[in-house]
């Protein structure tokens, strides 16, 4: 790699210290020195112009379903592209760390939007690790494009050591050797480098495969005895649970946050999904505010809510998505995968009955709203239909509108294609959110729910709020707090040396055009999942993204460019372990040679 020097940008240290002009000297997968604008330096370095622009370290995304996507296109560009240099791994109880792959398939594929007959033969194929220490030299010897970072899977753990059918019976406790199992492989992870565990209490997180479809996945199962287990583990070891509630009751918050207390033990690090502004429960997100600090502040925790810094909108191919399986008429009709036999289902009468009475049960919590005038149809064969809302069809037709959605789900499947905001549709709450310090922002799910979300860009709509709220004149923090959000504070939370633009630091660093942050973000477009030669069931996938190249002008993981992705280097993109970072003083107090490190003549300063 040919060393380089951003020169003239607006530069952000990722820990909050005020921005500065500075050129940004790059070498060997390195930041070689910050200089002062116009500084000298030897002339085999490449001279880059970036003024006008941010230097930023690259951000972090601390929430992806990429496990199965990186096996095969590791590049993971949809998320590099936006300048993430970073992502995590095994969120939400799931993990292919540990498990045959038939299983893995099953307890990730449903849950996750991704075809079965995709990601099964895949896994059989490609699978040649042994535990969790194997798999993360696996990822390093994977052609990476960002960085990746891992949690454990509880559900994959709970199934290795109980075996699949004990694991999904919910009157089936762990023996004594099979919770110290469970114990051994959290331990091989964390000492291998693994960030924590992920546990999900979330029962309309489903199974796929035949032998055990429509199951919640392991992890439901456990009781809190055992989550409590093997939080003991992560407490001794200062290591992170991600925790999934039960969202629709919301109750095991408060359970969660127990966990997490440090009166007379260590605190526990616990990251909780998430923080949102939802109609079925409107002041809730301040809830969890309140319960952050007294947890943090009264009782010695060190607990935090993921949240989105965008609305949460969703899009949907008949009733191809998540929000279905949370009432059991929902998950009836998902377990049926024969279109006929679906469809059929959906016009018997005594079925509609239950499915419109537990749609209206205002009883059982819910996160989804089942609002059906907040819909619009995207696409359907009936053409007249497009752009109205379910309720406004209904109304147009004289029916129910309960009806008319199973009327044309039935009729059509997945050729009907609608959308709704689920959550985060109110501006000034969700600058509230993203304001609030135990929010942690990121919680894109990317590789996962390809045909609902496409949340790969959250950092720079993130930035957008930021200045669009400047301009309004009622700022909500400013730009570098804003950086630092996405940066240094979760690098420094999570425990990864990333996140920072100093002298010596990895070159992980993303170039942003401010004045192209603007409503081009926001567009939506559908591509194809897999490379156009792939062949195979992945060439018919397609995704949702939103894509604004203009606002990223250059990406470096490790010092090289994506246009250098496949260039043979000392750097490059690895599994990073868990490690606490180091110097998070602020490198900013003053500019710094690092010339004894880098080849050719040093930097001259001043």
């Amino acid at each position: 790699m040919r060393p380089q020097v951003l020169r003239g940008g607006l530069v952000f240290d990722g820990l909050g210290s005020p921005a500065r002009e500075l050129d940004v000297w790059v070498d060997s997968g390195a930041i070689a020195a910050l200089l002062p604008p116009g500084s000298a330096v030897s002339e085999d370095v490449e001279s880059v112009d970036v003024r006008g622009c941010w230097v930023t370290p690259g951000f972090l995304d601390i929430h992806t379903h990429y496990d199965a996507e990186l096996e095969l296109w590791p590049a993971l560009g949809e998320s590099v592209r936006h300048g993430v240099t970073t992502v995590f791994l095994g969120s939400c109880g799931l993990s292919l760390a540990v498990g045959e792959p038939d299983e893995l398939a099953d307890m990730f594929c449903r849950v996750e939007g991704i075809p079965r007959a995709c990601v099964a033969p895949m896994l059989a194929r490609v699978k040649d690790w042994d535990g969790p220490g194997d798999y993360l030299q696996h990822l390093e010897r994977l052609p990476l494009g960002p960085h990746v970072a891992a949690l454990l899977g509880h559900s994959a753990i709970r199934a290795a050591a109980m075996g699949l059918g004990r694991s999904l019976d919910a009157r089936a406790t762990p023996r004594p050797d099979e919770l110290a199992r469970m114990k051994a492989l959290l331990h091989e992870a964390l000492d291998a480098g693994f960030l924590g565990l992920s546990i999900n209490t979330l029962p309309w997180d489903k199974m796929d495969g035949q032998q055990f479809r429509s199951r919640p996945t392991p992890s439901v199962f456990a009781s809190w005895s055992e989550y409590r287990a093997l939080a003991a583990v992560l407490r001794a070891r200062g290591r992170v649970l991600q925790g999934v509630p039960d969202v629709s009751t919301k109750l095991n918050v408060l359970l969660f946050a127990a966990l997490s207390t440090g009166i007379a033990r260590a605190a526990l690090k616990t990251t909780l999904i998430a923080m949102m502004d939802a109609p079925p429960a409107r002041g809730v997100h301040r809830v969890a505010g309140v319960l952050t600090r007294l947890v943090n502040h009264l009782l010695g925790g060190d607990l935090r809510f993921q949240a989105l810094p965008n609305p949460f909108d969703m899009w949907v191919d008949g009733i191809e998505v998540p929000v279905f399986e949370e009432f059991g008429a929902g998950t009836e009709a998902l377990h049926l995968e024969e279109p006929g036999a679906r469809a059929a289902l959906l016009r018997d009468p005594a079925y509609r009955r239950r499915f419109r009475r537990q749609w209206r049960d205002r009883l059982r919590g819910r996160a989804y709203h089942r609002d059906l005038g907040r819909t619009q149809i995207l696409a359907c064969p009936e053409d007249q239909l497009v752009g109205k809302s379910f309720a406004e069809v209904a109304a147009a037709r004289g029916s129910d509108p309960i009806d008319t959605l199973l009327d044309l789900v039935a009729e059509h499947g997945t050729a009907l294609r609608w959308q709704t905001i689920v959550a985060n549709d109110r501006p000034d709450r969700l600058e509230w959110i993203v304001r609030h310090p135990y929010a942690q922002i990121g919680f894109s799910d990317a590789g996962a729910h390809l045909r609902n979300m496409a949340y790969y860009n959250f950092p720079l709509r993130l930035l957008r709020m930021v200045r669009a709220a400047a301009a309004r004149g009622r700022p909500i923090m400013s730009p570098e707090r804003a950086v630092h959000r996405v940066t240094g504070e979760l690098a420094q939370w999570f425990g990864l040396d990333a996140g920072r633009l100093a002298p010596g630091a990895r070159a992980d660093l993303v170039v942003v055009d401010p004045e192209a942050l603007d409503d081009r973000l926001d567009a939506l477009h559908e591509q194809p999942v897999a490379p156009p030669a792939a062949g195979g069931p992945f060439s018919e996938l397609r995704r949702l993204v939103r894509r604004n190249d203009a606002a990223v002008r250059r990406v470096l993981v490790a010092g090289r460019g994506l246009a250098r992705r496949r260039a043979r280097a000392r750097a490059r993109p690895r599994a990073l372990r868990h490690r606490p970072p180091r110097g998070m003083t602020c490198p900013f107090g003053h500019v710094i040679s690092h010339a004894s490190r880098w080849r050719g003549a040093p930097p001259r300063i001043g």
